[in-house]
């Protein structure tokens, strides 16, 4: 599976579905897939086949040029990372925590990463 195009593919049904305002569990639903199967997707895990990327694309209201990230730039650095980070062999409890500081801007993840810094700090005396 060529893992760069998987992730391209599941940050842009995210943004995609996230802008409807539909929950995982609908877009899985209209495009007749399981939603493990799509979280999966959307985390860059699997690539959908050609018929269930047809789907998709029209569930979402997206080009499917859009995507394969085929019509704009590509994933910036930190998303891509972002991406990478959330795998499945990661426990659980990491995959909800890097959920949850996925939507803060660089300041509150800055003020967080300081907070985690100091904790850690204070543990280790």
């Amino acid at each position: 599976m060529n893992e760069e195009l998987a992730i391209t593919v599941g940050m842009a049904a995210r943004a995609a579905r996230e802008r409807q305002g539909l929950t995982q569990g609908d877009v899985a639903s209209q495009v007749g897939i399981a939603m493990e199967v799509y979280s999966r997707m959307e985390r860059g895990r699997v690539l959908p086949s050609s018929t269930t990327l047809r789907r998709l694309s029209m569930v979402l209201r997206i080009r499917a040029d859009t995507l394969l990230g085929l019509d704009g730039p590509s994933l910036p650095d930190e998303a891509r990372t972002v991406a990478l980070a959330d795998r499945e062999e990661d426990p659980p409890s990491l995959r909800r925590l890097v959920r949850v500081l996925r939507p803060l801007d660089e300041e509150d993840l800055r003020a967080v990463g300081l907070l985690i810094q100091g904790a850690l700090a204070l543990r280790d005396r």
